[in-house]
C-alpha cells in the first residue's frame, strides 16, 4: 500500500504543506492494509454562499443555493467570534411576504434551495414564528425547493412547527462547554439546553444535521468532546464539523487560529465516536495553508464530504482511491447516499483543465487513470 505522506507531497498544490507525518500515519493506519473499499466515496459540495472555483471544480452557480436571513444583519447576541458580520452578505427577507417573493425569484432563476437563518434574540432563539405559514406555502408550491434551517435553540413546540412547515434539514450548533456559552456567546443558557434542543429535533421527521464548531472557545478546544457525547446519545442524520473563523473578533478578546493538527486529531475522535454517521466538513474554516492542511487531514481521516475544498484536495482524494462526486448544494442537505438537493446531475469535474495546467507546467505526473465520478446521480429523496 502506498505511503500517504509522500503521496500527498507529490501533489503540486500540497507539496509544501507542513503535514504532520505521525498524524498522517495514524490516518492511514485506520484503513485496511489492502486500501480503501472499492466503493469508497467522498463528496465535495459547492453551495453558492460565496463565489468558489478551483482548477479541479467548475464555478458553482451563484443563484443555486443562497443564504437568506430573516433579520438581515441584525443579531442581539453579538458573539465574540462573529459580531453578526456573518449575516451581512446574506440575502435579507425581513417579512414573510419578502421571503415568498424572494423564493419565487430564486425558483425562476433555477435555484435549488436555500439556507434560511437569522439573528438570535438574547436567548439564542431565531424568531421564525411568523414565517412558518409562508415556509409551508413555499414547500407546497415548490416541493423540490429544499430548505435547510438554522434552528438555534428550540423547545418541543418550535421543533414541531418547523417540521410541520416542511423544513428539509434542521441545523444547530452543539456547544459542550458552559464557559463557551457564557463567555463567547454571552448567553444565560446551559449546556443542557443545547442537548434538549438536539433531542427535540431528532424526534421530528426532519433531517437533523448539527454542527460542532472546533476551536470555538477563543481558538482552543474545550467542549468539543462533550458535544460528541451528546451526539452519540441523540444520533442525528449527519454531523457537520467546522472550524471557527474569528475574522470579526474584538482585539480585546482575540481568537487563536486553531492548530490544524488538533483539528485532524479531532477528526479521528469524531470518526471513532460516530462510526456510522456521515461526517461532513462545512464551509467555515480558516483560509490559506491552514485550510489546505485541514482539508487534507479530513480526506485522510475518512470524512464523508467537504464543502468548498482547497486546491489539491480533490486530487488527493482520488489518489487515495476514493471515487469523487461533486454536488452543487449545501452539505447539510446530503445524508449518506441521499441528496436532498437538486435532482439533476451534479457539477462536472474540470479534469481537462487540470491536465492542461499540468502539461503547461511540464510536470511528469498527471491525473490520468484516477477514477472520478464526474456526475452526481439523481437525488433519492426519502419520504
Amino acid at each position: 500500500m502506498t505511503d500517504w505522506y509522500p503521496l500527498a507531497a507529490r501533489i503540486e498544490a500540497l507539496e509544501d504543506l507542513p503535514l504532520n507525518p505521525d498524524l498522517v500515519r495514524r490516518f492511514q493506519a485506520r484503513h485496511p492494509a489492502n486500501g480503501l473499499a472499492s466503493d469508497a466515496r467522498i463528496d465535495f459540495y459547492t453551495p453558492s454562499f460565496k463565489s468558489y472555483q478551483t482548477t479541479e471544480i467548475s464555478r458553482c452557480a451563484g443563484h443555486a443555493w443562497p443564504a437568506v436571513s430573516i433579520t438581515g444583519a441584525d443579531c442581539k447576541l453579538q458573539c465574540d467570534h462573529c459580531k453578526a458580520k456573518l449575516l451581512e452578505p446574506m440575502i435579507p427577507a425581513r417579512s414573510p411576504d419578502a421571503l415568498w417573493a424572494l423564493v419565487n425569484r430564486l425558483v425562476e432563476a433555477g435555484g435549488q434551495g436555500m439556507l434560511l437563518t437569522g439573528g438570535s434574540n438574547h436567548r439564542n432563539e431565531v424568531e421564525y414564528g411568523p414565517y412558518y405559514d409562508t415556509i409551508r406555502r413555499i414547500k407546497d408550491e415548490f416541493p423540490q425547493f429544499r430548505i435547510a434551517l438554522h434552528t438555534a435553540l428550540v423547545d418541543e413546540d418550535a421543533a414541531r412547527c418547523m417540521a410541520e412547515s416542511g423544513i428539509d434539514a434542521a441545523m444547530m450548533d452543539v456547544i459542550g462547554a458552559q464557559e463557551t456559552i457564557t463567555q463567547v456567546y454571552h448567553l444565560r443558557r446551559r449546556v443542557e439546553d443545547f442537548e434538549a434542543t438536539l433531542e427535540h429535533l431528532v424526534k421530528t421527521p426532519m433531517k437533523v444535521v448539527p454542527h460542532i464548531v472546533m476551536g470555538l472557545h477563543y481558538g482552543r478546544f474545550l467542549g468539543e468532546w462533550n458535544a460528541l457525547d451528546m451526539l452519540r446519545r441523540h444520533t442525528p442524520d449527519a454531523v457537520v464539523l467546522v472550524v471557527v473563523m474569528p475574522f470579526h473578533a474584538n482585539p480585546k478578546r482575540p481568537f487563536e487560529t486553531p492548530d490544524p493538527d488538533a483539528v485532524g486529531r479531532f477528526f479521528l475522535d469524531a470518526r471513532q465516536a460516530l462510526p456510522g454517521t456521515p461526517l461532513l466538513l462545512g464551509c467555515a474554516r480558516p483560509p490559506g495553508e491552514v485550510k489546505a492542511m485541514i482539508d487534507s487531514y479530513a480526506v485522510m481521516a475518512g470524512i464523508n464530504g467537504l464543502a468548498h475544498p482547497a486546491e489539491g484536495t480533490v486530487e488527493l482524494a482520488a489518489r487515495l482511491g476514493y471515487r469523487v462526486r461533486v454536488i452543487p448544494s449545501c452539505c447539510s442537505m446530503a445524508v449518506g447516499e441521499e441528496v436532498l438537493g437538486d435532482e439533476r446531475a451534479g457539477l462536472e469535474l474540470d479534469l481537462e483543465a487540470i491536465l492542461e495546467d499540468e502539461r503547461r507546467r511540464r510536470m511528469p505526473r498527471g491525473l490520468a487513470g484516477i477514477p472520478v465520478v464526474a456526475q452526481a446521480p439523481a437525488a433519492m429523496a426519502r419520504s
